[in-house]
């Protein structure tokens, strides 16, 4: 399953990035006009452009290094996306057939067979059920307890798993911002170097606009979708709470006969 995620994310990855390229990248074309200093020389003017896929390539090691961050952390958001597109449903959860399973053995006073239909069906509901049954010689208290502690830890679980968007969706525009900077320093190197490059100083705008607007575009989605998530996975743990104290109420008066 990690390896279809991981294939889909890459998809997806290139996907977003060939239609990018496209609009991004538009040929330059020399212009006719030079810009004058103010010594009445003539400014020197790259005939170079490349739009895009050259702002990524040509602007040195360390925006190279930046572009394959920001490529990176899209990548990655996609992955946990599609995980937590899998992983946060209530089917997966908290399966019907398992509370069916379950309910009939509860009805029937028969802990071990509840027992055993967590066993073959496992999964965070179930691992929820297993703590209680596990301790029904103990007494309610002590399973309403151990079913808290353990619907606590698969909690914990789930929100790991949506915790990975919300750090790519924090470190996404720090990478944008880190991008602009450089791109920026850049400019004002070449503005300071006393007869500027045009092309150069360009390319090194485009480099700082295009960081910043990358990070944004992979932090946006990656916000949107984590409290979405969120939210979804809130309401399922919920749920599940509510379904489990549900189906131990009778194991106040169930006794426990092992054949």
């Amino acid at each position: 399953m990690k390896r279809i995620l991981l294939v889909v994310s890459l998809l997806a990855l290139v996907g977003v990035s060939l239609p990018a390229s496209r609009v991004f990248a538009q040929d330059a074309e020399p212009e006719a006009g030079a810009l004058v200093t103010e010594d009445g020389e003539e400014a020197v003017a790259s005939s170079g452009g490349g739009g895009f896929l050259a702002i990524v390539f040509k602007s040195g090691p360390l925006a190279f290094i930046l572009w394959l961050s920001i490529f990176g952390a899209a990548g990655a958001a996609v992955y946990f996306a599609v995980d937590c597109a899998i992983t946060v449903r209530p089917v997966r959860i908290i399966p019907q057939t398992l509370i069916d399973s379950v309910t009939e053995a509860m009805a029937e006073g028969d802990v071990l067979k509840a027992l055993q239909s967590c066993d073959d069906e496992p999964g965070a509901l179930a691992n929820v059920l297993s703590a209680g049954f596990s301790h029904v010689e103990e007494g309610y208290d002590v399973i309403e307890e151990a079913i808290s502690t353990s619907a606590d830890l698969e909690t914990e679980k789930l929100m790991q798993k949506l915790t990975w968007l919300s750090v790519v969706g924090n470190l996404a525009p720090m990478l944008g911002l880190l991008g602009t900077v450089q791109g920026m320093i850049a400019a004002f190197e070449t503005l300071g170097s006393g007869t500027p490059d045009i092309g150069l100083l360009a390319g090194n705008i485009s480099q700082a606009l295009f960081t910043t607007a990358a990070g944004l575009t992979v932090a946006v989605p990656c916000v949107a979708f984590y409290y979405i998530f969120r939210n979804s996975a809130n309401t399922i743990v919920l749920r599940m709470e509510a379904l489990t104290m549900e189906m131990i109420k009778d194991l106040r008066h169930v006794e426990v006969v092992e054949d």
